[in-house]
């Protein structure tokens, strides 16, 4: 972990710095702007009415945002972030891969090892779980929803409230798998235990 303000979520470090007006947002996004631009790993940064959205795939990057942030007295707000993946279960990962990249970003280049990320950050990063042959139809779609740790628990709970079930927990808090209740799965995804 790069510092107290970031959670790792699916792919890189993210946090959410609170802002009192679009502007104090747009002179901390500039300030990172200028202190990242040479830097190896550019942080992605999305700027909101009263808040900048942050996720770096860098630790030492995340720091520096960290101290300007600091230096902008932001406050962080890394139970506030999260990250929706789509899920397809795949017993033949070479021959779905790259049809799935060209529909989603329009280049096969983007399928690399078991994920899709749309370089753009519009579309929602799409990987493919391992699975045994089987006849259709068994669950081929899911959605894996990462959290920071210390939302998973109060996520869950609320999904219970709303008429959902636990699926699977053997491996939590990797992961719990939830249920609709038609049995629709979604399975809420931690960095803890990985």
């Amino acid at each position: 972990m790069a510092h107290a303000d970031w959670r790792k979520l699916a792919q890189a470090l993210h946090t959410r710095y609170v802002t009192a007006s679009l502007a104090e947002g747009a002179r901390f996004v500039q300030a990172v702007g200028e202190a990242c631009s040479a830097a190896d790993f550019v942080p992605e940064l999305r700027l909101g009415a009263t808040y900048v959205d942050v996720s770096s795939r860098d630790t030492v990057i995340a720091e520096l945002i960290s101290t300007i942030a600091a230096d902008h007295g932001l406050t962080a707000d890394p139970t506030a972030v999260a990250q929706l993946e789509i899920a397809i279960d795949t017993a033949d990962l070479p021959e779905i891969g790259p049809f799935w990249a060209a529909v989603l970003t329009g280049s096969t280049d983007s399928f690399k090892g078991n994920d899709i990320v749309d370089p753009t950050g519009r579309v929602a990063n799409l990987w493919f779980q391992g699975t045994s042959p089987h006849e259709t139809p068994r669950q081929r779609f899911h959605l894996d929803l990462w959290l920071p740790p210390e939302v998973a628990a109060g996520r869950i709970k609320a999904a219970l409230a709303a008429g959902g079930t636990i699926a699977y927990h053997d491996e939590a808090p990797m992961f719990t798998v939830l249920a609709d209740p038609q049995g629709n799965k979604v399975c809420l995804c931690t960095s803890e235990g990985r």
